[in-house]
């Protein structure tokens, strides 16, 4: 089994920086990427920030400029630099990540239970 958990959530103030980070473990043959989800109170959830174990990158427009997201492919762990925040950051910020475990040998995604971010103005 594939387990990923986040750490670093907490409060901030607008303007500050938060980083998160999200390991993952277990039966891992590959992790072919992992992205950054958020859920804000009575919206849905949004991509923030992805990357793929070659190293390409993708955000949201909202987080372009301000979040930078990059992995560790030896902890097998992905952060979440996120500077300048705004209120409107404010979620509960959720990794996954495409993994090819040992079992399965086959790609299967997978979620970690989630941490809270919030920003206040």
């Amino acid at each position: 089994q594939v387990r990923l958990v986040e750490s670093g959530g907490g409060s901030a103030q607008a303007g500050g920086s938060l980083r998160l980070s999200c390991a993952a473990s277990g039966s891992i043959l590959r992790i072919n990427s992992m992205d950054w989800y958020r859920q804000a109170p009575g919206k849905q959830r949004e991509l923030v920030a992805g990357i793929t174990s070659g190293g390409s990158t993708k955000y949201a427009d909202s987080v372009k400029g301000r979040f930078i997201i990059s992995g560790d492919n030896v902890k097998n762990t992905v952060y979440l630099q996120m500077n300048s925040l705004k209120p409107e950051d404010t979620a509960v910020y959720s990794c996954t990540a495409e993994v090819t475990s040992i079992a399965n040998w086959s790609p299967g995604h997978y979620w970690g239970q989630g941490t809270q971010v919030t920003v206040s103005s």
